[in-house]
């Protein structure tokens, strides 16, 4: 008989789960579309049933009490159907991308069921030229972005000729009592105070006292840029519905702008959706000179003898996007100069160190304060821009080749829009997920994606001529 398992939250892991409610579904997701033909639904159950061993986390749920006086821990779903977590859908004739964006869009906007394992699948037929897809979600509590990458490649596959395993039967451990997690809780508390303080003394131990010295530098640079006139007018309630889009370039197109005019891949991506922001203020008449949009870009904290950990791993940095500068080129000096500087001054360490000391509140007032910050109508962020790089091998799912990939992000109650970018092979996708009533122009973003990326594709003497 398998053994009682308590297996408690993290503190950032808590935070995510805590901070959602009816308009802020808070979990991840993507849309890979594959090769046809299309599988049998049955064919795409047993496949996902015979993975499920190597993702434990994926057959467990979420314990909680009244009044969170406990921190949530995970435990084994005794309930656990495979049909209540892989489903099945077809997309509308023709069924291209506007199709398959619409349903996409649909099902995004729906909230995971809390009293079951928090992900579900969704193997979508009817897309024209025989081919299909599968949508996935996975709530922030259970993976970052680059940890949900790595679940990806642990259920799908690397070799096409690969059959799945043969499924094993799955007995549940026992979940704790009440009154085990309450004794587990009293001896956590007595410790777990001295613990959090560890972490973060030994965060603050692995720094140089160079890197000290230059974080401290580095807050007042934050501070002015938290006062540079932000696009505040794109912050806003939200609705429950949402719009999604996505829009693609080359990889290597990438690298050639970062090769011409320096910097960083993300630095490229990032002036890319500064010129795309810059389009949309336009298009609402609120450009002028100087205005950014503060954009909230995670940083992966992940090792890389933690790859498939199934938690948050990450902290964030603030970056002032120069939607206000005509100038490509200069936009991308902007954006390199910050970003060089954040990390010259370590500001993402304070994140992490934040994190560590709320593990020392109750988890009453952890949930409480969670539930304020996330649910307040308004914020110093407009956006939130995630790139993560994604497989750079093909994967399959029973014989077909994943074509393409393309991420989904949440967004919060005061900010409207998120940006996911996601790699897979040679291809980046921009992930565009928006509030659907107060951002109805949000194709005007998607092709500001691509004009700012032909900006700074062109060659330099034919731009200033």
């Amino acid at each position: 008989m398998p053994q009682n398992t308590m297996n408690r939250m993290s503190t950032l892991d808590a935070e995510f789960f805590f901070a959602e409610h009816d308009n802020v579904p808070l979990h991840m997701g993507s849309v890979a579309t594959f090769d046809g033909p299309a599988p049998a639904y049955s064919d795409v159950l047993r496949l996902f049933e015979s993975k499920l061993p190597r993702v434990p986390r994926y057959r467990q749920v979420v314990r909680t009490v009244p009044g969170q006086i406990l921190r949530p821990v995970w435990a084994d779903d005794e309930h656990f159907t495979i049909r209540h977590q892989v489903h099945h859908a077809t997309v509308p004739a023709p069924g291209g991308d506007e199709q398959l964006r619409a349903v996409a869009a649909k099902l995004f906007a729906r909230r995971l069921d809390l009293s079951r394992p928090l992900w579900e699948e969704w193997f979508l037929e009817g897309l024209e030229g025989g081919r299909w897809a599968i949508l996935s979600k996975v709530h922030h509590c259970m993976a970052d972005g680059i940890g949900g990458n790595d679940l990806m490649t642990l259920v799908f596959d690397t070799d096409p000729q690969a059959r799945p395993p043969v499924p094993v039967k799955w007995t549940p451990a026992p979940g704790p009592s009440l009154p085990d997690r309450a004794a587990d809780q009293l001896r956590d508390a007595l410790t777990w105070p001295a613990r959090q303080l560890t972490a973060a003394s030994g965060q603050l131990r692995r720094a140089k006292p160079q890197d000290l010295l230059d974080f401290g530098r580095g807050l007042g640079e934050s501070t002015r840029r938290l006062i540079e006139p932000s696009a505040g007018f794109l912050n806003g309630p939200i609705g429950p519905r949402r719009r999604w889009a996505w829009t693609t370039t080359s990889l290597d197109g990438l690298k050639q702008i970062r090769k011409v005019h320096g910097g960083t891949i993300n630095d490229v991506v990032l002036a890319v959706i500064s010129g795309a922001f810059r389009d949309l203020l336009a298009e609402r008449d609120k450009l002028a000179d100087g205005l950014v949009v503060r954009t909230l870009v995670p940083v992966s904290t992940r090792g890389p003898d933690e790859a498939g950990v199934v938690t948050n791993l990450v902290s964030a940095v603030l970056v002032n996007l120069p939607a206000g500068e005509p100038d490509p080129l200069r936009r991308l000096t902007v954006i390199r100069q910050q970003m060089d500087s954040l990390k010259h001054q370590h500001q993402e360490v304070s994140a992490e160190i934040l994190t560590t000391m709320l593990g020392l509140s109750a988890p009453m007032w952890l949930a409480l304060g969670t539930q304020a910050a996330y649910r307040t109508r308004q914020s110093l962020i407009q956006t939130v821009t995630t790139n993560v790089p994604g497989p750079r091998i093909p994967l399959y799912v029973l014989g077909r080749r994943m074509t393409a990939l393309h991420p989904y992000v949440p967004i919060g109650n005061a900010v409207r829009i998120s940006i996911a970018i996601l790699s897979y092979l040679d291809t980046v996708s921009f992930g565009v997920t928006a509030d659907h009533d107060s951002v109805p122009d949000v194709d005007v973003l998607v092709q500001g994606i691509q004009r700012a990326l032909a900006e700074l594709s062109e060659p330099p003497l034919v731009r200033g001529s």
